[in-house]
């Protein structure tokens, strides 16, 4: 069976400017993952791996280059194009969780299926699916303020996955979890991945990054793309 390609940049490039001043972040990266992988994104603060997981979210446009998400070129698209790119390819989980405190967990968890346009009944029920996988069936009208840390990012990791994303993209998913939390978590990502999830994960945790099929190592806006074996994880 043919590989499905969920990625691909072609010599992307990312300049910032500030008056007569420009830094240029991404300096002409090329990547190719498929459906069904498992990457991690490694690299020191000021490698330029946050503006690259910021264009893989459709969070930031690149400032030439062509990028593709799931077949779809959206290097030049608008604002509200690429809102919908996000709604409908990727799942986002943070570091900071980014819930709405004054919610209990189900109805965080649908936010994404409000912006989908799925009605409320249905909602509901993917909702309470979506928590019951990640281990919170009996949190589920739990408010963030009433949960751990780790009981926090499974609700995340519920709303990422809520929508059925071609992406998930986490973003030093483990950084504020203990370790025993962090470890739970990893087990989740580690089953979607094996269920056949395409996962990108960004981290500095050498550890948490020999978990991936693919390590890639980010520096001077620049990517190395190397096998597990070989990649010297920056700290």
């Amino acid at each position: 069976m043919a590989e499905t390609r969920v990625i691909r940049l072609t010599e992307v490039r990312k300049t910032y400017s500030s008056g007569d001043i420009q830094f240029e972040a991404l300096r002409g990266v090329s990547l190719e993952i498929n459906q069904g992988e498992y990457v991690a994104v490694t690299g020191p603060s000021g490698s330029g791996k946050s503006t690259l997981m910021n264009i893989l979210g459709c969070l930031d446009v690149a400032t030439s280059g062509r990028y593709e998400i799931a077949g779809q070129d959206v290097s030049r698209m608008a604002e509200p194009e690429l809102a919908d790119i996000r709604c409908r390819w990727v799942g986002f989980v943070f570091q900071q969780f980014n819930l709405l405190a004054s919610m209990p967990a189900w109805r965080n968890v649908e936010l994404p299926l409000c912006y989908a346009g799925v009605g409320p009944a249905e909602r509901k029920r993917r909702a309470l699916a979506a928590l019951a996988d990640v281990g919170l069936a009996d949190r589920v009208n739990y408010r963030p303020g009433q949960l751990s840390g780790g009981q926090q990012q499974r609700v995340t990791i519920a709303r990422a996955l809520v929508t059925g994303p071609a992406l998930l993209l986490a973003d030093e998913p483990t950084g504020n979890l203990d370790s025993t939390s962090a470890r739970e978590i990893l087990s989740i990502f580690d089953r979607v991945h094996h269920e056949g999830r395409t996962v990108v994960l960004i981290t500095h945790d050498r550890d948490v990054a020999r978990r991936a099929d693919r390590m890639i190592e980010v520096r001077d806006g620049l990517i190395l793309d190397r096998s597990r074996s070989s990649l010297v994880v920056a700290p």
